[in-house]
């Protein structure tokens, strides 16, 4: 099996080539792939496993097997799913493990021998756990030879055989002088691979932020001096400090997403980005991809890795906005990462921690949602550790006239106008007015009636303001789940029936409903609406 290496000119050759292969390669994949193709030819191993130590566990890092070469872009829990799928006799106690504490390892040793670890035949002597599951998979010796950077073990390569055999000496000596080289070549690996990932952080960042600019647009300021808004400020004032979840609630249009922004803005994150997620916005099937990131190849289209918004938001804030609309699976998610600080990308097996401050929002009644079964009760706990409801305008009436003008000015100024008077009819309409979409409502209102202004004198269309009338509903004692579902699809029904299937826009379905674009688009796809038969 091994050629005799009594030249030391053959020796330092054979060692280059097992260099030069190493080091051609940026990927940790790629890396084994090309060390076993340099040993092949005088040591035959049948597989070769990266294990890197993190913390007190180890993970299986990269894998390189003979009979079952790597697709591109496949992970390594898929590349041992494919090995097992070929030994049928394989019956691993719960599934396939890739993580293991060091102390059921050889991996032990190392921190005190820094010597290569053999065992020449696992059907005879088994001392680790670890050994166990590699014999289970067909192994039956191996040799595995320390990982160190900086005079520090970061991890091991494992080289496996599916039989019993004896290393010499030689052998075990040239593993041990590859060592370094493997040692140099995976380090350069693993530091590119956490370059990539930093550079793919801040990218994310700057486009975050780049947004958070752009969404800054909808309100600069909370603006208003009313005694429901002062109490609301008082509670973001306390709580912007701390490191507490803190829970939205309040309809549509009220400013939870710029509250949110206050609160993220007067923390210790404020220096980092604070990462938005809309619950409502995003398709069941790739919220998880949205939230968590994923691996290249975890699924079709996965075409190269994602860093998820949790990673994104590492040190700053995430605020996941319709927290209600989040589907029970992720929901079961979301509170792992709320309780152990941990997840893994879809189509991964490593577990990355998180340090990331949670600010959810809804418009709807959480307490009865978990109540009835809709929302699981122990995230709505972990969620609503400190509540802030934001007030509805109707509640807030006096602030109407402080907020017309502060509108009125931005949008005069955008648009290169000069406003300074407000029509009579106007002003009593819009104090009179119930405004079902809040602010929101009242800045879309304002932003017409500017582009439509000739002269100095802010006015509205005649009937611009016009109270929808409410459906009847039976008494609430007498309302159950369903009647609550069919009654909220005739609305939809009847909104789109009005706006003949338009759901965006100043005379869309949306605005009418009191309620964002993509919500509505959510719901209408919850309730299997064909929009389009309402054109």
């Amino acid at each position: 099996m091994l050629q005799h290496f009594t030249d030391a000119e053959y020796r330092t050759q054979f060692l280059l080539e097992v260099s030069k292969a190493a080091n051609s390669h940026l990927d940790v994949g790629e890396v084994l792939t090309a060390i076993r193709k340099a040993l092949q030819p005088r040591i035959a191993f049948d597989s070769i496993g990266l294990l890197i130590i993190e913390g007190e566990h180890f993970s299986l890092h990269a894998l390189e097997l003979l009979d079952t070469p790597r697709m591109p872009g496949e992970s390594v829990a898929s590349l041992v799913a494919r090995k097992r799928a070929k030994m049928p006799e394989v019956d691993t106690p719960g599934g396939i493990i890739l993580e293991i504490p060091t102390t059921d390892s050889c991996i032990a040793e190392f921190a005190h021998s820094r010597r290569p670890y053999v065992s020449p035949n696992l059907e005879l002597v088994r001392r680790y756990p670890e050994e166990e599951r590699l014999w289970q998979y067909g192994v039956r010796s191996y040799v595995s030879i320390p990982l160190a950077r900086n005079n520090h073990v970061m991890g091991a390569v494992h080289f496996c055989s599916e039989r019993a055999r004896e290393l010499t000496r030689e052998e075990i000596q040239l593993l041990e002088d590859a060592s370094m080289i493997v040692s140099m070549a995976v380090a350069n690996a693993l530091a590119y691979q956490e370059i990539r990932h930093l550079k793919e952080q801040l990218s994310d960042e700057n486009r975050i932020l780049q947004d958070e600019i752009d969404q800054r647009s909808m309100y600069e300021e909370i603006v208003g001096s009313s005694s429901p808004l002062k109490r609301m400020l008082q509670q973001v004032e306390r709580v912007a400090p701390t490191d507490s979840t803190v829970l939205l609630t309040g309809e549509t249009g009220t400013g939870k997403e710029l509250v949110a922004r206050a609160i993220h803005r007067r923390s210790p994150r404020a220096g980092r980005a604070m990462v938005k997620v809309n619950c409502a916005a995003l398709p069941a099937e790739l919220i998880a991809s949205e939230l968590f990131g994923h691996e290249k190849g975890a699924f079709t289209g996965a075409l190269q890795q994602r860093i998820g918004r949790f990673e994104t938001a590492d040190g700053g804030t995430i605020f996941l906005d319709e927290i209600g609309e989040l589907a029970p699976d992720m929901q079961v998610a979301l509170l792992r990462v709320l309780q152990e600080r941990e997840f893994e990308r879809v189509g991964g097996n490593r577990v990355i921690r998180t340090n990331v401050r949670v600010i959810a929002a809804t418009n709807r009644d959480m307490e009865r949602e978990a109540a009835e079964g809709r929302f699981r009760s122990d995230l709505f706990y972990r969620l609503n550790v400190f509540p802030i409801h934001c007030p509805p305008l109707r509640e807030r009436r006096e602030d109407i006239p402080i907020l017309v003008e502060y509108f009125m000015a931005r949008f005069a100024s955008r648009m290169g106008k000069r406003i300074d008077l407000i029509d009579k009819d106007t002003y009593d309409s819009l104090m009179n007015y119930s405004w079902p979409g809040n602010i929101r409502e009242l800045q879309n209102i304002i932003e017409r009636a500017v582009i439509l202004a000739d002269g100095r004198t802010l006015r509205l269309e005649p009937e611009t303001l016009r109270d929808l009338p409410q459906p009847s509903a039976p008494p609430p004692s007498a309302i159950t789940p369903a009647d609550e579902r069919d009654l909220q699809r005739a609305e939809i029904e009847a909104a789109l029936r009005a706006t003949r299937g338009r759901i965006s826009g100043p005379r869309g379905a949306a605005l009418r409903l009191g309620v964002p674009a993509s919500t509505l688009e959510s719901r209408i796809r919850a309730f299997a609406i064909n929009k389009h038969a309402f054109k």
